[in-house]
């Protein structure tokens, strides 16, 4: 791996070379850090940009203004300051120091050294800095041969670093998924087993992000069986054990045959036992959104029975179907009627059989019911097939009314 960051289309973006210049990047006072440069080195794709400066917010503000650049002080209370340009944000953060951490949150102070803002960071390989003039690389503890040699290791102690800030447990395993060979560096593994309670003080949002995040990696199996066997997940989710990485590895077989793209969501449906009530109590812990908790206890529901799978995908939506499918084993030719299939809108209403001479009252939409039904039932017929329907099932509440 070369120490020189290469040349890539994030650096062409509209707009990067006025800002670099208006924050005086190519005089030092700022450099490219973290992601971009950790996965510009791996000739991966960049999308966000981070910037660290020793220019402190304010600087940063005024600077940007008088070049005619948006700024918005999105956390300058922590010193990052957001530069729009062209519609794409880029985060500028001024050099920073922990001045008291308590494992969620820090107490930081402005600095102009460049190794002690290094050293507050969580891993080697996001400890990377790049002039963005050279593309030369500044890697303080030896991140760029971690990236080669596919090692994820903390900066300095481990068990300090996770004491500043307790999330650094889920990510650590994220960053092992996407970045490591698999293989956990001793002492970071030996930490986060010991710190495992500590999640407890996370607030659930945190964690439900931060696992969400580890489920979107391509491969994440091997992270989470380390983190099941190490019980670091079960102060917050007892629920996930050796059974639910089991679910998951078959799920993610069942997606690769049928070429249906990963989905976090589902996955963690496929960690949790098949009961949609422990889904929603992990769902309310979580503090997921109601949709998303909707989306988890309708994957985990009782498998399709015989009915079409389009007549499920009707009632349940076309995600909900396929998580189920893909959850339960079905086969792959139930998976196939729904790939590019929209549901129709029902094509009639209340009204129609009310103009039929069916009286307003709780029978309209009783009636309205069982035409739905029969519809469903005969594949989602044309308009006319769903007139006789109509014809039919009112003439059969005026018969009983008599």
């Amino acid at each position: 791996m070369i120490d020189c960051l290469p040349e890539a289309p994030w650096r062409q973006r509209p707009g990067l070379d006025a800002l670099l210049d208006a924050i005086g990047a190519r005089a030092g006072l700022a450099r490219f850090v973290g992601g971009a440069v950790r996965d510009g080195l791996l000739g991966l794709p960049v999308n966000d940009l981070d910037i660290a400066t020793v220019l402190e917010p304010q600087a940063i503000i005024e600077r940007l203004e008088a070049a005619g650049i948006k700024a918005v002080p999105t956390g300058i209370a922590h010193g990052t300051v957001t530069a729009v340009i062209s519609g794409w944000p880029v985060e500028i953060t001024t050099l920073r120091r922990d001045v008291a951490t308590d494992g969620r949150r820090a107490t930081i102070a402005y600095t102009d050294d460049w190794r002690e803002d290094a050293a507050r960071r969580d891993f080697t390989i996001n400890a990377l800095y790049a002039d963005p003039a050279t593309g030369a690389i500044t890697d303080y503890f030896g991140g760029v041969a971690d990236l080669r040699d596919h090692l994820v290791r903390f900066i300095g102690d481990a068990h300090a670093r996770i004491a500043e800030d307790h999330l650094r447990i889920l990510r650590y395993f994220r960053f092992l998924a996407r970045y490591g060979d698999d293989i956990p560096d001793e002492m970071a593994f030996t930490a986060c087993r010991a710190a495992a309670g500590s999640l407890m003080t996370l607030s659930r949002e945190r964690i439900a992000d931060e696992l969400l995040k580890l489920l979107a990696v391509p491969s994440p199996l091997a992270a989470l069986r380390l983190m099941i066997e190490g019980g670091i997940l079960k102060p917050v989710l007892p629920e996930i054990d050796e059974t639910g990485w089991e679910r998951l590895a078959q799920l993610m077989t069942r997606e690769a045959e049928a070429g249906v793209s990963s989905v976090p969501l589902r996955r963690l449906a496929a960690l949790l036992p098949p009961d949609p009530r422990i889904a929603e109590q992990v769902g309310a812990r979580l503090k997921l959104s109601n949709k998303a908790r909707k989306r988890l206890a309708l994957a985990l529901a009782d498998p399709p029975g015989p009915e079409p799978i389009r007549a499920l995908a009707y009632r349940i939506g076309v995600e909900g179907a396929t998580d189920r499918l893909l959850l339960s084993a079905t086969d792959e030719a139930a998976l196939a009627d729904l790939q590019g299939w929209t549901p129709p809108a029902f094509p009639i209403s209340g009204g129609a059989l009310i103009a039929r001479g069916l009286p307003p009252g709780p029978d309209v939409a009783k009636a309205l019911g069982q035409v739905q039904d029969i519809w469903i039932a005969e594949g989602f017929p044309d308009e006319s097939r769903v007139a006789r329907i109509a014809d039919q099932i009112v003439s059969k509440f005026q018969r009983a009314r008599q």
